[in-house]
């Protein structure tokens, strides 16, 4: 049974029971993100969501859980920012009660933060300057070609669970390690095209 805001119902759990675990985000200019760290932090507080969220002037990124009706008036406030919309990244699962003591979190946190994903270098605008984003059904095709060079960028417990054929393994324990990996590993003039991927709400 499909919801508003992207999300689904599983028939078989009744609605009261269900909690709903959103992760979320969206590079985007967002000049007000002080100022909107007292609204979201009420809005999730009022109707029972608990989780966290980062707002940065780069954007909004967390991690929330809480019951369907409480995700989704959270959900449709951040979709209604200027410059979030239907980009918003988006990707829930619903806890079942008997898998759950106090639900996914214990409390609501809404920090404020230089950058929604700890990069460490001052200057850098993702949404001015980004890569290539690719569809799944061309990813296949894409790191098959001989010119390309595969990186898994996720942390070091994902990639021991599995990982691509052929993918290099940047040893980070986070991502604010890899801007100093990229640039004593990756040489434009040899790597003139890197397929990376990561652990993301798309």
């Amino acid at each position: 049974l499909a919801m508003a805001d992207g999300g689904f119902q599983d028939p078989k759990v009744p609605e009261v029971s269900v909690i709903v675990v959103a992760a979320l985000y969206k590079f985007f200019a967002f000049e007000e993100y002080k100022e909107f760290q007292e609204e979201i932090q009420k809005l999730c507080d009022e109707n029972g969501v608990k989780g966290s969220l980062l707002l940065a002037s780069e954007g909004i990124n967390g991690t929330i859980a809480g019951p369907r009706c409480g995700i989704d008036k959270v959900v449709r406030r951040i979709r209604a920012l200027e410059g979030v919309g239907d980009g918003l990244s988006y990707k829930e699962s619903l806890m079942n009660p008997d898998n759950r003591q106090d639900g996914a979190f214990m409390r609501m946190r809404v920090r404020l933060k230089k950058e929604i994903v700890t990069m460490g270098l001052p200057g850098i605008d993702p949404t001015k300057r980004v890569g290539t984003y690719v569809e799944p059904k061309n990813w296949n095709e894409l790191i098959t070609r001989s010119d390309v060079t595969l990186v898994d960028a996720r942390n070091d417990y994902e990639i021991d669970i599995g990982s691509f054929k052929g993918a290099i393994d940047p040893k980070t324990k986070s991502f604010r390690e890899f801007p100093g990996w990229a640039e004593a590993n990756l040489d434009p003039s040899k790597h003139k095209s890197v397929a990376m991927f990561c652990t993301g709400a798309d």
